[in-house]
């Protein structure tokens, strides 16, 4: 299966579950330690977060990642801060 979901359909029903996501790297920014990717598909726009904590290899590797990249990640939806919807 190449996605459990679309972007734009995430919402708080889905905080907690693990959902797979794929799409094209809209923007990336590094926050000392945090990167964010906002990941787009037809349907929307999710934003993603990487933290070298939880996992030094994801870290590095969206390290490498850059605008229109197209890519697939999965983890947990959190609850979103400043009305945008998270995955960690």
């Amino acid at each position: 299966m190449l996605k459990s979901h679309s972007c734009g359909e995430l919402n708080k029903e889905h905080i907690g579950t693990k959902v797979t996501l794929a799409g094209w790297v809209n923007r990336r920014r590094d926050h000392g330690g945090l990167i964010f990717i906002d990941l787009r598909d037809r349907e929307g726009i999710v934003q993603v977060v990487f933290n070298p904590e939880v996992s030094s290899l994801n870290h590095k590797i969206a390290n490498e990642m850059r605008n229109e990249y197209v890519v697939r990640v999965s983890g947990e939806v959190t609850p979103a801060r400043r009305g945008r919807k998270t995955l960690n």
